[in-house]
């Protein structure tokens, strides 16, 4: 399959100015191309490694025109940006993913439906198109959780219902919340061993590359850290890796794409969700791989070659939220931080502390697993209590 190479000299767009958006930029330069992003917040931190920056509504035609006239293509750095924006993009420029991919996945009742009739293993789940709904239909069984269809991310838009008493609570919440075209899914609430994410990324002809599966820990529904190689059997690796590549290809994705999945104790995997965009769990890739990646999103966008997802070195991921920022921007844990032989920190340049907000992460590598874990938890130790 012939695909159109984009070469270097050019300049891409990127939809979102968030810490993504960011690392993107910075691949994008280093491969000689340069980059626009579209961002309404003025402070989106993006704007300050892009060759050019539109900070505008993504309804406003005219900045679409402007967009459409200095870039070649187009990506996103999350997926809650106007799909019909993309749609738009798409007859002038090559948007990737497509819009089509991110109408299914930005919906999680879509994507559920979608990944389900394609025969990938998904939770048992249900819907609802009102509050009133809830508790009087048929569900999967308690314990459950519910979620907002669209957005809602690092645990927000989310509850969990343990026992039909505590449907009538949820039911105010969402009635209080609630929107004209309001929908939510409702899922088992699964007690899994553990959660795992596989970065896949697939070029327009097809090819596509799987990096090692990693393993999750969340803290109050927001990752706090990744450890690279997951401590599975190499049975659940692969597995996990077959399924991943499966959903991308079913989606007919071209890009980067984040597979979630949960790890059963009696060895089944479900996949909880699809980012269609560079992931969190994947920072590791930047300090711990040949090819980050951010740089496989340029790589994928301009129809260039995939690059290898080989990893050089056991790692562990560590985010640094609200506050816990301080202690690599001040003496004497920043100091302690840079004497850690393999620790590499990333700071993504937010004026503004707050609590649950992604301020940078840290890298631990180390020869094994078990010394970057340890790397890892002595550092953490000193973090502040989990913020709420």
């Amino acid at each position: 399959m012939n695909v159109a190479v984009i070469d270097p000299g050019a300049t891409l767009g990127v939809l979102g100015g968030g810490q993504l958006g960011a690392m993107f930029a910075t691949a994008a330069r280093r491969m000689g191309y340069a980059t626009a992003v579209w961002d309404p917040d003025p402070e989106a931190p993006a704007h300050r490694n892009a060759d050019y920056s539109l900070i505008r509504p993504f309804t406003d035609a005219d900045a679409r025109a402007d967009f459409i006239r200095r870039v070649r293509a187009v990506t996103y750095e999350w997926e809650n940006v106007p799909a019909d924006l993309c749609e738009q993009l798409e007859r002038d420029l090559p948007v990737r993913p497509s819009s089509r991919v991110l109408r299914v996945i930005q919906d999680r009742i879509e994507q559920k439906t979608f990944l389900r009739s394609r025969g990938l293993p998904v939770p048992v789940f249900s819907t609802l198109s009102s509050p009133e709904e809830l508790g009087r239909q048929t569900m999967p069984p308690y314990p459950l959780v519910c979620k907002t269809a669209t957005a809602g991310y690092d645990g927000k838009g989310q509850w969990k219902i343990l026992r039909a008493e505590d449907c009538a609570a949820v039911r105010q919440e969402l009635a209080r919340n609630r929107k004209p075209d309001s929908r939510w899914i409702l899922e088992e609430w699964l007690p899994f061993e553990r959660e795992l994410s596989i970065l896949i990324v697939r070029g327009a002809d097809g090819a596509s590359q799987a990096y090692p599966t990693v393993e999750n820990v969340h803290e109050d529904g927001i990752l706090c850290q990744t450890i690279v190689p997951a401590d599975v059997p190499p049975a659940v690796a692969d597995l996990a890796g077959r399924i991943a590549c499966e959903a991308v290809r079913a989606l007919d994705g071209v890009g980067v794409f984040c597979v979630e999945l949960f790890l059963m104790a009696d060895g089944r995997l479900l996949i909880n969700e699809i980012a269609p965009r560079p992931h969190n769990s994947a920072h590791y890739t930047l300090d711990a791989c040949t090819v980050s990646q951010f740089e496989q999103q340029v790589r994928t966008l301009c129809g260039l070659p995939l690059g290898e997802a080989r990893l050089l070195s056991p790692a562990v991921m560590l985010n640094l939220i609200g506050d816990d920022v301080r202690l690599v921007t001040h003496s004497p844990a920043s100091h302690d931080l840079l004497r850690v032989s393999g620790a590499i920190v990333h700071l993504y340049g937010k004026r503004v502390i707050r609590p649950r907000r992604k301020m940078g992460h840290i890298s631990f590598l180390a020869p094994t697993r078990a010394e970057a874990l340890a790397a890892a938890s002595t550092f953490r130790s000193r973090f502040v209590p989990t913020q709420s």
